[in-house]
C-alpha cells in the first residue's frame, strides 16, 4: 500500500493565458486535491513560477511530474519536498478584541512575532508569516477570542542554499 504525504512542487512555466488552468487541470483529473497554490514573476522575465502544495503518494506524483512536461507552457517541474526547502504563507486575520482583551491577543500576536496592521473599534487585524504549521497554531490560540475572517496566501517556497539551475 503507498503512503500519502504532503508535496510541494515548484513549476516554471511560460506567462501565457490559460496556463494556470491546465497545471489545475491536470491536478483534478488524477484525482490530487491542490492545498494551495501561488503563481507569481519568476526570476526570469516572462516565465512564472507555481507552488502547488498537494497530497497523494508518490508513484501518482511521479506520473503528474510527467504530464505536465507534456502540457507545452511547462518549462521546469521540481518536488522542492525532496531536497531541503524553505516555505513560507502569510496570513491576515481579524480577531474580534474587547479593549479588554486586547492585552492577551497582543501576547499571542508578540510569541508569534505577527504584527497588528489595523485596529478597529472591536476587532484587531494580525498578519503572520511563516511555515503552515506556524499559520495553524496561531489560528488555533486566536480561535477563542472569535476569528471573524482569514485570508491566507497559500504557500510559495525555494530550495535552499546553491540549487543548480
Amino acid at each position: 500500500m503507498m503512503s500519502t504525504t504532503k508535496h510541494t512542487i515548484a513549476v516554471i512555466v511560460n506567462d501565457q493565458p490559460g496556463v494556470l488552468q491546465r497545471v489545475s487541470g491536470l491536478f483534478g483529473r488524477r484525482g490530487f486535491n491542490i492545498e494551495s497554490i501561488t503563481v507569481g514573476a519568476s526570476e526570469e522575465e516572462g516565465l512564472s513560477r507555481m507552488v502547488i502544495v498537494t497530497t497523494g503518494d508518490d508513484h501518482l506524483l511521479e506520473q503528474i511530474e510527467k504530464q505536465l512536461y507534456k502540457i507545452i507552457d511547462v518549462i521546469k517541474v521540481v518536488n522542492l519536498s525532496k531536497q531541503p526547502m524553505v516555505a513560507r504563507e502569510l496570513a491576515l486575520i481579524k480577531v474580534k478584541a474587547e479593549s479588554h482583551e486586547r492585552p492577551e491577543v497582543l501576547g499571542v500576536v508578540e510569541t508569534f512575532r505577527a504584527s497588528i496592521v489595523d485596529i478597529g473599534p472591536n476587532t484587531l487585524m494580525v498578519q503572520v508569516v511563516g511555515d503552515s504549521e506556524k499559520i495553524e497554531a496561531m489560528v488555533e490560540l486566536l480561535k477563542p477570542y472569535g476569528i471573524r475572517e482569514i485570508s491566507r496566501t497559500g504557500v510559495t517556497a525555494l530550495i535552499r542554499g546553491q540549487a543548480n539551475g
